[in-house]
């Protein structure tokens, strides 16, 4: 279906006339479609790369653009899939010829045959992202839009141009790219589409992890990630990619007493975050901080619900989980699982005496990371209660305050031991042993609990009092 609008005037980038020229070379049709489509109308700024389309070879159209273009840009040929890539003022263009797909049920990778522009829309995921602007000369800008997803653009609604079932079914990786639309946009996925992705909600397990991850990636960065992780535990997805964040669902009363919901807690945690950072590593903290809690949970007569060593527990698991999904096991993990290890620290800190010991310490095992932390813990404190919320905030004030106090004056955030092993091993005539852990771990816990400065001179005469105590002589 041909829209009568024309949006002639939005195509002003150079590529798109060179795409109709050369299209006019070869005797072939060429629309621009999907998400630069999409964003176009919806008057949102398009990401780097823009699809184009040909009734014809996507490969030929390529070769073809770049022989037009200012220096030639190389062309990257992915035979396999019929597609054909280059770069041109920083935006990623990709060709490919217009076909149909089918599906076997093992499988998210489709058999392809060379189709018409609207077999091509017909296999698009979703109707906002099957809409094309014509790049040939005779109608060029004519928008066609064959289910109305100018209309689902209007409406906010997130819906699939045929069957949803068969639409999940068949690349079920589409039902986390719904939520994610509907994260990213704010938009509702439409009823019958929604009841699709629970019943094919099974059908994830044959999609890899790296490629859920990349969905999970954008929600989390979405303005309010709150709204896809909702609509993947209304779904049922989240059981089957995050168990370890619905074990954190419900509330349990014994005698009276209840502890909070831990899943709706988490979800203001993340959303409080995403409104402070744009770190999706922190953003992955703040998701996992509690994850810990679900197995530590015990209800005592004494002190009621208890979650002791949850953060620990949470740390452990955030290396497996990780694993499981293959997300990158380097610093990225070792931060997410140092900030949940942390995590409940600056608010036992904020709650109490705030003493320079236990900020050292704080700082001492943050290190780098300590900015991060105190943003995790603001964004920890979710009470209703305005006195309550107030009165932590302020001793976070207090906190930081007292961080940037002991930072300038003990230097511990990049804490290198005044003392060095090799010196220690000199002074006494040692060979590598326990006692020099032994008096290098006495010198930097006397630095953190104040017994002495983070100085050489005050570090040395300590080492040789502590050293007499052990029975050691120097050399």
């Amino acid at each position: 279906m041909e829209n009568k609008t024309s949006y002639k005037e939005a195509l002003t980038n150079k590529i798109f006339s060179i795409t109709s020229q050369a299209a006019k070379e070869l005797d072939v049709k060429s629309y621009v479609v999907g998400g630069f489509v999409r964003d176009l109308l919806l008057k949102r700024d398009f990401k780097k790369d823009i699809d184009i389309v040909a009734v014809g070879s996507g490969i030929d159209l390529a070769q073809k653009v770049s022989s037009l273009l200012p220096r030639k840009p190389k062309v990257q040929v992915f035979k396999t899939y019929g597609t054909a890539m280059l770069k041109f003022e920083d935006i990623d263009i990709e060709f490919v010829g217009a076909r149909k797909e089918s599906y076997t049920e093992e499988s998210r990778n489709p058999h392809v045959e060379t189709g018409t522009l609207e077999d091509d829309q017909n296999r698009r995921d979703f109707t906002i992202n099957a809409m094309a602007l014509s790049l040939d000369e005779n109608n060029f800008g004519a928008l066609v839009d064959p289910f109305n997803g100018i209309g689902d653009l209007k409406d906010k609604v997130i819906r699939t141009p045929l069957d949803p079932d068969i639409t999940y079914s068949d690349d079920p990786l589409r039902m986390m790219r719904g939520i994610r639309f509907a994260t990213q946009l704010n938009f509702t996925i439409e009823e019958g589409s929604l009841k699709a992705i629970e019943r094919n909600k099974e059908r994830i397990r044959i999609i890899s992890g790296e490629r859920i991850v990349d969905e999970l990636n954008k929600i989390l960065s979405a303005p309010v990630p709150s709204i896809g992780f909702l609509l993947l535990h209304q779904t049922g997805l989240l059981d089957i990619i995050l168990p370890e964040l619905t074990a954190l669902k419900g509330v349990e009363e014994v005698e009276g007493q209840k502890h909070k919901d831990n899943f709706y807690h988490t979800l203001e945690v993340v959303d409080n975050i995403a409104s402070n950072t744009d770190d999706v590593w922190l953003r992955w903290a703040a998701l996992l901080h509690d994850i810990g809690k679900a197995p530590t949970k015990k209800f005592s007569k004494k002190v009621g619900w208890t979650f002791h060593g949850h953060e620990f527990v949470g740390s452990k698991m955030v290396k497996k989980l990780f694993e499981r999904l293959h997300m990158p096991m380097n610093q990225k993990m070792k931060f997410v699982s140092k900030m949940v290890m942390l995590s409940s620290r600056p608010i036992v800190l904020s709650e109490d005496v705030v003493t320079d010991s236990a900020v050292r310490r704080l700082v001492f095992d943050a290190g780098e990371d300590i900015e991060s932390l105190m943003t995790l813990c603001e964004a920890d404190i979710t009470t209703k209660n305005p006195n309550k919320f107030k009165k932590y905030h302020n001793n976070f004030k207090i906190v930081r305050q007292k961080i940037v106090e002991v930072e300038e004056r003990d230097h511990v955030r990049n804490f290198q031991p005044p003392i060095t092993g090799e010196e220690i091993m000199a002074t006494f005539g040692l060979t590598p042993g326990r006692e020099i852990g032994t008096l290098k771990e006495a010198i930097k816990e006397a630095i953190l609990e104040g017994e002495i400065p983070n100085e050489y001179e005050a570090a040395h005469k300590f080492m040789l009092e502590k050293a007499g105590k052990m029975g050691l002589q120097k050399k």
